[in-house]
């Protein structure tokens, strides 16, 4: 009929009619309006607005009123605004052209970075779901890995070099080529001082990340090319996977080979990305050929493992998986080959992208919820690749039998049967249940109300060190899922009211003026909040699972410790006022009482609990851990650092107080008859108290108790808020003051000692 010639400048790739007419876009990046008649209207050249770019092509248009919807070739999708042409918005960004390998994800905070054939690197907020960096590349990129600290991002080239570039502005640090073919791995050693790139010549170089990156090992022994690499907790030994199907291993940062397989087998790994290996023989289906799995990551604290292959399909199994063909979950949504799967830093996603498909797909990892009964007959199988595996005692004969009370609370284990979280799903649950029975319109609620005036009971059964003086002379402690704050003077109380659920722990920070508390609960939650205003500052979730039972400040006040009630009681380092996680490790499986930061070196810290005394320290994303050294195991109810970083002193369930230099025991000084619950530091010298009903001063080096006070009926001062339970309640938690010391009882009292001798008991 008709032909309109020069519509476009080049190939016309999609068109589109409504009721104004009729939308085209084509190769020469111009979207063209017309109307019923195909008469022009308005031409929008996509490559002169703001988000334009040379070579810009139009693949498909949408034209609904004032609004165009534009996808283009490089995987972007634009709105345009008629009025407004020259500032597209743009809503979807993405890799194209050749295929897409490189992903690696930030240590410490939410991103993940990809690298393609189409020379780019991005950098994706994982919360935002949107990219936040982008740099484009002389050459196509293979490979990439993120320094331990977080500030390089190191990029495997496919001609044999690699570029290390800051992760905060993507400008170039160094550009390193001692290779002709392709970079296909790269990994920063946990300690951070050396990057291993595996290439195509079959080779791992070993470069010095202090010495500007300057190449300082080198391993051979591979005879095909390097696919995976994994470095050891420690950073001293490398294990690697070629195109052949062979596993070698080499001592760093040398790279001379490991051949004695015995010397291996205490060696824990910092990550398990390796697609060889017996922790891994179940990834592989019958009749698979040694390259169909491309990528693996697996997931220490939950014990499970991702793979990505290239059939398409994303794998969910457990780990360790040693017999072959293990049961899996699959996961569609790639087209076939898929070329990389990583964990992101606090495990709550799963970023997958695929080679041909250009995608990167976030996934949202929902671990599992067992039953009470089964996660008491679970027992988790410790592997090489458990970074913090218990050692079995073989002889327990000289380990003390336990104090009753800590074997009841030992007991304890928070799970419920229904969370508050459950709530909305139950209470759905029951609206539709009622709503056809339920014809008759429902009257409104009073206009009246009440409020909470004061709450009777502290919450010591179960509970130690949770009980402090605010900046203001007021108390500060917890009781079911409230925070108070209780003015001594006035004998009244304000409440924080942010949790949901029971509140187990509570600490305050340095200045006294925000308290940190941390609940039961199935995702559970810390709460930091300010005692004056009770505002929440921040709300840290998504790492505890059943519940948090132990908190410390470090003596900055910038970074907090918690520890979970999971399994594993998994201990988590925060930068609380970003609420980010800066390391993370498994604690114990059994249970642990206190956490403490060393108030000298904040990367240092300690954990004490049934059977557990242990010295860590921080190492990019992760937390090394050693046991303390003594003769037999002890179980410990508290622990304080001293007069200096080596010092720690730590109170047993037998009364004993050890005096630890770094991880190794000193000595031991009887303190009280039974378990010491609590112990608090001076400037010279420290307050302890026990199952004994004792409060006892020591000197600096516990050689002397300077004085003693027994927490009894028959001392009680005038002034006392009603009478004590028994004589001798066992002490819970003990502060210092204002001239004074706060104790708190197992019997739910909080009581105010004067140093010249009168107690008073404030609350029961």
């Amino acid at each position: 009929m008709r032909t309109i010639q020069g519509a476009h400048g080049s190939g016309i790739f999609s068109m589109n009619g409504c009721e104004e007419g009729f939308a085209t876009g084509g190769r020469d990046g111009c979207v063209r309006l017309w109307d019923l008649n195909f008469k022009p209207i308005t031409v929008i050249d996509l490559r002169e607005t703001d988000q334009g770019y040379k070579g810009l092509s139009v693949r498909s248009v949408c034209w609904r009123g004032d609004h165009i919807l534009v996808g283009t070739q490089d995987s972007e999708i634009f709105e345009v605004v008629v009025h407004d042409r020259n500032k597209p918005f743009l809503i979807m960004q993405g890799h194209c052209e050749g295929e897409l390998w490189a992903l690696a994800v930030h240590p410490t905070k939410p991103l993940a970075m990809t690298g393609s054939d189409d020379r780019s690197v991005r950098i994706w907020s994982l919360i935002d779901h949107a990219l936040i960096a982008r740099c484009n590349m002389e050459e196509p990129i293979r490979c990439a890995a993120v320094s331990t600290d977080g500030i390089h991002l190191a990029l495997g080239m496919k001609d044999g070099s690699f570029t290390v570039l800051r992760v905060r502005d993507m400008t170039e640090v160094v550009h390193v080529k001692d290779r002709k073919e392709a970079i296909h791995e790269l990994k920063y050693s946990p300690d951070g001082a050396h990057l291993a790139v595996g290439s195509n010549e079959n080779t791992v170089d070993i470069y010095g990340v202090v010495q500007r990156y300057k190449k300082v090992g080198e391993c051979i022994g591979s005879r095909s090319f390097i696919t995976h690499m994994d470095w050891s907790t420690d950073s001293k030994n490398l294990q690697t996977n070629d195109g052949s199907g062979r596993r070698l291993f080499y001592r760093m940062p040398s790279g001379k080979e490991v051949t004695n397989r015995e010397e291996l087998k205490l060696v824990q790994w910092a990550s398990w990305t390796c697609v060889l290996g017996p922790e891994v023989n179940g990834i592989w289906p019958k009749y698979s050929d040694i390259n169909d799995i491309n990528s693996v990551d697996a997931n220490f604290n939950n014990q499970v493992l991702v793979t990505a292959d290239d059939y398409g399909l994303v794998k969910l199994m457990r780990y360790p998986c040693i017999r072959k063909g293990a049961k899996f979950k699959k996961y569609l949504g790639h087209s076939a080959h898929i070329t990389n799967a990583r964990w992101s830093h606090d495990y709550q996603w799963v970023i997958t992208i695929g080679g041909a498909d250009h995608s990167v797909f976030q996934w949202k990892f929902i671990p599992e919820r067992k039953s009470s009964k089964e996660a008491l007959h679970i027992a988790p199988q410790e592997t090489l690749a458990d970074s913090n595996s218990e050692e079995s005692d073989s002889d327990q004969s000289d380990v003390p039998e336990m104090d009753s009370e800590i074997e009841q609370e030992t007991q304890l284990t928070y799970r419920r049967q229904v969370y508050k979280e459950d709530l909305p799903q139950l209470k759905e649950q029951c609206r539709e249940k009622h709503r056809a029975t339920a014809m008759k319109k429902r009257e409104r609620a009073p206009g009246n109300g009440i409020k909470l005036h004061f709450i009777h009971g502290y919450r010591g059964y179960d509970c130690r060190s949770n009980l402090f003086y605010t900046q203001t002379g007021e108390i500060v402690y917890h009781v079911a899922a409230v925070g108070v704050v209780y003015n001594r003077q006035q004998n009244t109380q304000r409440f924080y009211m942010g949790h949901d659920d029971d509140i187990l722990c509570l600490a305050i920070h340095p200045l006294k003026d925000y308290v940190a508390t941390g609940q039961v609960g199935r995702d559970s939650s810390v709460h930091i909040w300010d005692t004056e205003t009770l505002k929440p500052m921040s709300v840290l979730k998504g790492f505890h699972q059943l519940g948090v039972c132990a908190l410390d400040f470090s003596a900055d006040g910038k970074r907090l410790a918690s520890v979970g009630l999971d399994d594993n009681h998994t201990i988590v380092l925060w930068d609380w006022r970003k609420g980010e996680k800066l390391s993370a490790m498994r604690g114990s499986k059994d249970k642990i009482f206190v956490i403490k930061i060393n108030p000298y070196l904040p990367d240092k810290l300690i954990t004490a609990g049934v059977k557990h005394m242990k010295f860590w320290h921080k190492v990019g994303g992760g937390l090394i851990g050693r046991k303390g050294n003594m003769g037999k195991t002890e179980t410990m109810m508290c622990a304080v650092y001293g007069w200096s970083e080596e010092m720690v002193f730590s109170g047993t369930c037998t009364g004993d107080i050890c005096i630890w230099r770094d991880m190794f025991l000193m000595k031991t000084v009887k303190a009280h008859d039974g378990p010491v619950f609590s112990m608090h530091a001076l400037e010279k010298g420290f307050v302890t108290g026990g199952k004994d009903g004792i409060v006892a001063l020591w000197d600096d080096t516990f050689e002397r108790c300077l004085k003693t006070y027994a927490i009894k009926r028959a001392v009680l001062a005038p002034g006392s808020k009603g009478l004590l339970l028994e004589d001798n309640p066992s002490i819970r938690a003990i502060s210092l003051g204002h001239g004074h010391i706060l104790v708190g009882t197992k019997n739910g009292e909080i009581l105010e000692v004067d140093k010249s001798g009168p107690i008073t008991l404030l609350v029961q």
